[in-house]
């Protein structure tokens, strides 16, 4: 029930944030959430000593670039067909693994590559879909700086934990943010003064409920269980987003959108349920 809570409180998250752009720019909006979340979580994990450096950059590429490309191309385009192209964030991050990391995907997470690849392809071929092309390319720029973002999570290995990485990845990105905000967007001031109860809400469902409860349950999952049973949970994202947005903005994707996006779900699935074969032993320990 927790795990199946995650995808829940972020898949929701989207459709609130897709509310929030109505009334905020999209590096302020996010500007405020990591801001807000910081606020919350800092006084109650460990500072990272040593650790500043790395976990400034990771903030500036996997937070505060990856966020503001998600996001303004969230503003464009439905929040339906946003999540279905954020999953491209799980074929990226294989393929950078395989380029950077030399790791070996194996042909079935090649195969879900491809599949994953030729869902956005037949989505974005739609002709309603013509007027969208920036939103699209912008969304799915966001999903492949999440995925070197991860790379340099990965590369800072165990040295800082889950929960105090989220806090301190905030503490930078909310300031980056907002100061990128005032350098590239304008009309802040009037939305502070003019921002309806949906305008503060999404702010406080994205920085308290999809940051700081969002990923306190996912880091407790991931504790708890293996990885390679927890990942395919995150497959129900865009059934939660998708209702959701139909729901509470009205939105009503189209059969060939749907139909783009399970073939990118059958992709990531593909990925997500290979089976890491072992390592052979190296029968010189025996020696």
């Amino acid at each position: 029930m927790l795990a199946a809570s995650v995808p829940l409180v972020w898949g929701l998250g989207f459709t609130v944030a897709k509310a929030g752009l109505a009334e905020f720019p999209p590096l302020f909006l996010m500007g405020m959430r990591f801001t807000l979340a910081a606020l919350l979580l800092v006084w109650f994990v460990p500072i990272p000593r040593n650790h500043f450096k790395h976990i400034f950059w990771i903030a500036l590429v996997g937070s505060t670039i990856q966020y503001g490309l998600t996001f303004t191309g969230l503003s464009y385009i439905d929040a339906s067909l946003a999540i279905i192209i954020v999953h491209l964030e799980v074929p990226f991050s294989v393929l950078l693994a395989a380029i950077i990391l030399g790791e070996r995907p194996g042909y079935q997470r090649w195969l879900g590559m491809l599949l994953a690849f030729m869902g956005i392809a037949l989505i974005a071929g739609q002709p309603q879909i013509a007027g969208q092309v920036l939103g699209v390319l912008l969304t799915a720029g966001g999903a492949m700086t999440w995925a070197v973002g991860q790379l340099m999570v990965k590369r800072l290995g165990r040295a800082v934990a889950g929960l105090p990485l989220i806090a301190w990845i905030g503490v930078f990105a909310g300031p980056q943010m907002l100061l990128g905000s005032f350098l590239l967007e304008d009309g802040q001031t009037d939305a502070l003064y003019n921002a309806s109860w949906i305008g503060w809400g999404s702010v406080a469902y994205l920085g308290i409920v999809m940051t700081v409860v969002g990923y306190g349950a996912w880091f407790t999952v991931l504790a708890r269980n293996p990885m390679s049973q927890v990942m395919p949970v995150l497959l129900l994202l865009p059934v939660f987003t998708i209702a959701s947005s139909m729901l509470l903005l009205g939105e009503q994707p189209s059969p060939q959108i749907l139909t783009g996006g399970g073939i990118v779900l059958a992709g990531v699935a593909a990925i997500l349920f290979t089976r890491t074969k072992p390592e052979p032993p190296d029968l010189r320990d025996k020696a």
